[in-house]
Parts: structure tokens; sequence; C-alpha cells
């Protein structure tokens, strides 16, 4: 017989999202015909925009052709593609070669945890996305378990909380191979400003670590004194990698688009640029993203499709602004809703899955139980913007019931 991976039995548990559907599944076989609210996993829910799905028709359309067909692309992403979301998200800060097309940031995440190996240490944001350490543990970064602490010492848990404005104490904490940050951060809706990115890069650059810096909710953020990408940050081109998606801010997570900006800089220990492996990894495990979704991709950039982007955004956190409203009104105090379309909201002296059940049984709403995003998470709820309106405006009269 096979021997199974060992890693896979480390994991603590199973995995956040299909445990919420497992229970708003039990739910509703214990009550048939019952309407759910779902505010929970962040799923976009309106349609691709006209100048989007004009973008994926046309090359539908080219490739129907025996002129207009094509095969394999470049793994790396059409290089025109390229170009114009270096110099349109990017302002120019970052080169079109350095930036390599792929199917999603979460994606990009498992190859980068495969590109890393298993002998890296890591520190995350706690509490954050859980692939960030599920997908590391896969990987076989683990080192020892100390019990006293309900982790692997190879893994560096960064407490971000109300009494730290939701930004790790970094005079305080070990040195790691890698950091990830996400920013606005998925679960809590904090964004770090400029002067904390500041930190963190110097954090890096003192410590000789790599920042893996998740910036796939970058077009919520309103506020221009915000930084949208960890390369505004001067030195972060010497220590960070940044991943981000089309997911989020144009509705592609069905559709599957994301891209990961590799700089010339950035440097392994022996001085091998980190950019040549990624190149590898990307033409070894990957074939390239849909010639489709990159088209679509391409559309979403034009000056109409960037448009389009800023509507749907706009939608979404009018939707935050309901729910964090409503949430408010009742004496919680919360984060995020402002420039991210997450609203994270803390229930003091709650278990976190308690408090999803009251939620789901008393207002036939399902959220996400903060605990599942690390031990940080325990006593939150996050609420997620993606939805339609009229769901939200249901939402806010049942909350009344809590």
């Amino acid at each position: 017989m096979v021997k199974r991976n060992p890693n896979m039995a480390k994991l603590t548990a199973g995995y956040l999202f299909p445990e919420i559907n497992r229970r708003k599944r039990e739910y509703l076989q214990k009550n048939p015909g019952v309407k759910i609210i779902s505010l929970g996993i962040g799923n976009t829910t309106e349609p691709l925009t006209p100048h989007v799905v004009e973008g994926l028709h046309h090359e539908v359309d080219r490739l129907s052709t025996r002129e207009g067909y094509s095969g394999y692309g470049d793994e790396q992403g059409i290089s025109d593609f390229r170009a114009q979301l270096a110099a349109k998200l990017y302002g120019g800060i970052v080169k079109g070669d350095e930036v390599f097309i792929s199917d999603g940031a979460k994606c990009d995440i498992a190859r980068l945890q495969t590109m890393f190996g298993s002998e890296v240490s890591i520190a995350v944001q706690d509490p954050s996305y859980p692939v960030y350490v599920d997908g590391s543990v896969i990987a076989g970064v683990t080192g020892s378990y100390d019990q006293s602490r309900s982790q692997f010492d190879k893994i560096v848990y960064m407490k971000c909380c109300l009494e730290n404005d939701f930004f790790p104490d970094l005079d305080n904490q070990p040195r790691t191979d890698l950091i990830y940050f996400c920013s606005p951060n998925n679960p809590t809706g904090a964004v770090a400003s400029r002067e904390q990115l500041k930190k963190l890069v110097d954090f890096a650059r003192k410590n000789r670590s790599i920042i893996i810096f998740d910036a796939a909710y970058s077009e919520y953020i309103s506020d221009k004194s915000l930084p949208k990408t960890i390369f505004e940050i001067d030195g972060a081109r010497e220590v960070a990698i940044e991943v981000s998606s089309f997911s989020k801010p144009s509705g592609f997570t069905g559709v599957r688009l994301g891209w990961t900006v590799v700089p010339d800089q950035l440097k392994f220990e022996d001085g091998t640029p980190v950019r040549n492996d990624w190149n590898r990894i990307m033409t070894t495990l990957f074939n390239g993203a849909s010639n489709i979704a990159q088209y679509g991709g391409m559309a979403a950039l034009e000056d109409e499709g960037l448009a389009e982007m800023k509507s749907l955004v706009s939608y979404y956190m009018e939707n935050a602004a309901i729910i964090k409203k409503a949430l408010d009104a009742r004496g919680l105090v919360t984060c995020g809703g402002i420039n991210a379309p997450y609203v994270w909201a803390h229930f003091p002296g709650r278990k976190s899955w308690d408090v999803f059940s009251e939620i789901l049984e008393k207002c036939q709403i399902v959220t996400t139980p903060g605990s599942g995003f690390g031990p940080a998470g325990e006593g939150f709820v996050r609420f997620s913007a993606f939805g339609h309106r009229e769901d939200f405006v249901e939402a806010i009269k049942r909350l009344e019931a809590l």
C-alpha cells in the first residue's frame, strides 16, 4: 500500500470553508424551506461587466477560427497583458517581465510554497487566510510540535488584534525566512498604513527575510493615503513578492485569473534571483492561464473596464457600509468595511463557532467564525460584503433578533 503524506495528518482541523458549508447543509436539513442569507464565504455574486464579457467573447470567437486559434501560450502570460498590468495597476513601478499571470492568487501561494520547500520558517498574521498555514504544513513546513502553544515551531503567529490596531509588534517578533502579509487583510478588513508597511519592509531587510504580500483586495482601498502595493515602499523590491487577483474586483472567482510580481532585485542567500526559480516553477508546474481569461483581464484593464471595476467595487463597499452600520448600531466593535469588503465584528467573551451558530439559528445568516483564521480570531466573526443588495437589506432586519 502507498503511505499517506504524513503532513496531511498534521493539519489541525478541516478546512474552514467546507466546514461552514457542512453546518449550513445540516441546518437546512433540519429546517427545510428556510432561506439562508450567506455573508460568510467571500465569493462574488454580481454578473461579469459588459466590457469584460466583450473581451471574453472576442477571444472565444477568435479561437473558433483556424486563423485565430492558438494552443499553449507562454506560461508566464501574454506579454502585452503583462506590460498592460504593470502600467495600469502599478503605474510602471514594476516591469512587465516581473509580472507572472496565473489562475489565481491562492494557486500562486501554493506554487510559492512548493518553490520555497520544507526547510523554511514562516510568520503569518494572526488571524489570516488559512492557506498560508495549511499550505505550508502540507509542504512540510512544520518542525516539532509545541504542545504548550498548540503550534509548530517553524510557524510563527504574529498577533493582530484591537489592542495593536491589527498590526503585529515587530519589535518582539523572531526572525523567519518568509513573512505572509495581507493588506487589506482577510479576515479583519484592516489596511496597513504606509508607515506600518515601511516597518515591515525594514524588518524583512534587517532579517534577510522575504515578504509574500497578498494584495488581492487592493482595489477596495479608496483612501489615497494608504498604499495599494508593497512596491510603493522603498526597499520592498529587495525583499517582497506580491500576489494579487482579478477575482474580487472584477468578479473572476470562477473565471480564474491572477498574477504574481517577482522583482529582479529579490535574491536567495546564494545570490540566485528568486525570479529565475519562480519562472522555472511556472514553466514546470503550470501551462499558463486560460487565453480566454487573459483577454477578459485585458478588457478589465482598458479604460471602460476599469470604470466598470470601480463601479463593481463600489457596489460591494455599499453592502459593507450597510452591514457595518447595523453591527455598530448593536454596540459591537467592528473593524474593516471601509477600505476592505469584510467587516470583523467582536463578540467579547464568546466562542466564534458559538456566535456563528447563534446567528445562523436566530437570523438564518451564515457568517465566518474568526477562530478559523487563527488563535487571535477567537471571539470574532467575519461578515462578507459579497452578495446581492436585497439580501443585505433583509440581513439588517434579521440581525435585530440577536
